[in-house]
Parts: C-alpha cells; sequence; structure tokens
C-alpha cells in the first residue's frame, strides 16, 4: 500500500472514530456515561467537564449516579445536567445526583434512528471526502510526471477499495446502533 493510501485509511479511521462517538452519545433507554461526555459545569468559574468533578457509576441498565468528589459542586452539576438537551430530569439527595433513564417511546426510538442515519451519513460524506482529498494528490503526480498512469489507475482502485472498506464499516455500525435503539 502507497502512503497516499495509508493516509487515506487514516483519515477514514478518524471518521469511524467520530460516528462511535456520536453513537455513543444517542440515549437508547439504557444508562449510558457517554451521555454526560459534553456537558460541562460551572466549578468556581471554569467551565469544567463533570468527568473531572465526579465519579460516574451505572449501578443498573436505566440509571446513573454522580457522584462529585466535591460535595459542594453538587448543586452546580445538578443545573448543568437540568440545562443540557439530556432531557433528564436529576434527582439529588444530598450526596450524589441521579439520572433514571426512562425507555423512549417508539415514536422517540424511530427518531433516535434518524439521528443515527444523520450521523452515519455525515460519516460516509467525511470518507468520501478522504477519499477525492487522496484521489487529487495522486493525479496531481501524474500531472507532475511522478506516476504513470498505470500507477495513478492502480493508486485510484487502492483508494476505492480502502473507501468501500470503510463505508461497510459504518453501514455495519449503523445497523448495529439501530437494532440497539429499536430494541425494546
Amino acid at each position: 500500500m502507497s502512503e497516499y493510501t495509508d493516509s487515506a485509511r487514516a483519515q477514514m479511521q478518524k471518521c469511524i472514530d467520530a460516528l462511535r462517538h456520536n453513537f455513543a452519545k444517542v440515549r437508547t433507554g439504557r444508562a449510558n456515561p457517554h451521555a454526560l461526555d459534553d456537558i460541562r459545569v460551572d466549578y468556581y468559574g471554569v467551565s469544567t467537564p463533570i468527568l473531572q468533578l465526579a465519579g460516574i457509576k451505572v449501578p443498573e441498565a436505566s440509571m446513573l449516579v454522580v457522584e462529585p468528589w466535591d460535595k459542594s459542586s453538587l448543586r452546580d452539576i445538578e443545573r448543568a445536567i437540568m440545562n443540557s438537551d439530556l432531557g433528564i430530569t436529576p434527582s439529588n439527595d444530598g450526596v450524589c445526583i441521579r439520572l433514571p433513564f426512562p425507555r423512549p417511546t417508539e415514536e422517540r426510538r424511530r427518531e433516535l434512528v434518524r439521528e443515527c442515519n444523520k450521523y452515519a451519513e455525515q460519516a460516509k460524506i467525511a470518507v468520501r471526502n478522504a477519499r477525492r482529498d487522496a484521489n487529487e494528490e495522486v493525479e496531481l503526480l501524474e500531472e507532475e510526471g511522478e506516476l504513470t498512469e498505470d500507477d495513478l489507475a492502480r493508486e485510484k482502485k487502492a483508494i476505492q477499495k480502502v473507501t468501500d472498506e470503510f463505508v461497510a464499516k459504518i453501514d455495519e455500525l449503523l445497523k448495529a446502533k439501530t437494532a440497539e435503539v429499536m430494541e425494546i
């Protein structure tokens, strides 16, 4: 494999990693600590991720427990969760915050599947953009005379093969996430 194919593969792997991150944020009715990844708390004037302020536990499939190391930050964490787009009402007992994840309705699950499809399509677009960039690089080399026409065709074929491989991975991840979301 050439450096251009390797470069395209590295870019496409980043697309897969971003897709996994986006899928982790999609609520399925199961408690997932990654749902709190993007929530930031105003802690003594500094915007701080919850993960740096508290331990997050999953005592049961539909419950998250957030235990702050500094109990004085409990109210700030609760406020940040309520102001987020998480859609869950936290329950503060003075020691920890409990987040119950209700089972989504059929309509909400379909909405979540549409959201997953959107993330998958964005990942496919990013993969195709990486393919386009790699193809442009090898075409430039061919124009400069560093590659022959046959070498150009071989490179483009290799880049397309890698693209097809990553699009298949995206479809696989989407299928698994859709099954997880639609599970009752």
